[in-house]
């Protein structure tokens, strides 16, 4: 049998081949480092080309990674000279039909975890990225993310596979991962998108579809979103004719199904926000009245600091800069972005030099260098008028 033997091949068996083993009475942490060592020996043995496939890849990381698995626990019952109790190793063949992906995301984001540490669990066990990618992602040193992978996956070793998940705490987790964006050499904002659609299948649910047509819009403006330079490119001022359509058009159907549901979350209000934004030609065409009534619904949803902030963005674009201003009056001013709103809706209502020393604060209270370097422009814009 011939396939294509890359990532996006043996990525999605990764949290399939670990519920294999674990329903064999490995523990999560070994499981996961066994199937760790069969992806290696999967690239070192066929990543060339010159080996014939195995015809059942998924029956071949299960039969290599259990072996991993019953040699690490010879070594280990050797050095302790207890006998080693376990059963035989099963030839390649057929394997277990039990799909546990669904499982290991749960495992992966067990409420005993840590944001940070359900994130990197998540990438290991379900994306099957290397310590190393995900260190380099999070541009933390590789030591510290191994360590951090390691206590996490003692902390869910002793958790049953059949124990129930919480659905909500995973699409935190993969949110989470798409926000990182890109760095290093994996793209984590592709990624987060192809755990999604991974989940979306096995969980019918109408809040995770609109996770994904969150995640779908969002990335459809990511050719726009910054300059040769790498300064960012405010929404205004994107040209729209390099956002991806045809993402657009998949967001815009995945809300739309989801919301036929009647079952309305915070992703998919987020996401109705976006599929606004994407359905106007150009910036003045913005539906600003009805995006204020999904942020309303949103607000009314979460109470979130975070939405009462763009609701008063919004309500600026909306009904003026006096109305938002207003509205941002309602808002913790110690909350990140505060200034950056204030600044633009003060210049909006022509308070130039306000807004200058606004845009100066913010830069300075900005927390990458991209939005700083924006931010510092948008001052010394208004300074030199």
């Amino acid at each position: 049998m011939s396939y294509a033997f890359d990532e996006a091949t043996l990525r999605p068996l990764v949290p399939q081949v670990i519920g294999v083993l674990v329903r064999r009475g490995a523990d999560f942490a070994a499981a996961e480092d066994a199937v760790q060592d069969a992806l290696v020996e999967a690239w070192r043995t066929f990543g060339d080309g010159a080996a014939d496939q195995p015809r059942d890849l998924k029956g071949w990381l299960v039969t290599v990674a259990w072996r991993r698995f019953i040699d690490t626990v010879r070594s280990e019952t050797a050095r302790q000279r207890r006998e080693l109790a376990v059963d035989a190793e099963p030839e390649v063949g057929p394997t277990e039909d039990a799909d546990d992906t669904l499982r290991v995301f749960f495992l992966c984001a067990h409420p005993a975890l840590t944001p940070a540490s359900a994130v990197a669990l998540t990438l290991r066990a379900v994306g099957g990225l290397t310590t190393r990618q995900v260190a380099e992602a999070y541009l933390v040193p590789e030591a510290t993310m191994a360590q951090r992978i390691s206590r996490a996956k003692k902390t869910v070793s002793g958790q049953s596979l059949d124990q129930p998940g919480d659905l909500a705490t995973v699409r935190r987790v993969l949110y989470l991962v798409f926000n990182e964006g890109y760095t290093g050499d994996v793209d984590l904002a592709a990624e987060a998108i192809r755990l999604t659609r991974q989940l979306a299948t096995l969980a019918a649910d109408p809040e995770t579809d609109g996770l994904l047509a969150l995640m779908l819009l969002h990335h459809a403006r990511r050719p726009a979103r910054t300059r040769a330079d790498g300064t960012l490119v405010p929404l205004a001022d994107q040209d729209r004719g390099l956002w991806d359509t045809a993402l657009v058009e998949e967001g815009v159907a995945v809300l739309q199904s989801a919301l036929f549901c009647e079952q309305r979350g915070e992703f998919q209000l987020q996401a109705a926000v976006a599929a606004l934004h994407a359905d106007a030609r150009r910036a003045e065409g913005t539906d600003w009245v009805q995006i204020v009534q999904w942020y309303d619904e949103l607000l009314a949803l979460t109470g979130s600091p975070v939405v009462r902030l763009n609701r008063a963005v919004a309500v600026g674009e909306a009904d003026g800069a006096r109305a938002g201003l207003a509205a941002l009056a309602d808002v913790d001013p110690d909350l990140p972005r505060h200034r950056a709103a204030s600044a633009y809706l003060h210049e909006k209502a022509g308070e130039h030099a306000a807004a200058a020393r606004l845009y100066a604060e913010a830069a300075r209270l900005a927390t990458n260098v991209a939005e700083r370097t924006h931010l510092t422009k948008q001052a010394a814009r208004l300074n030199r008028r």
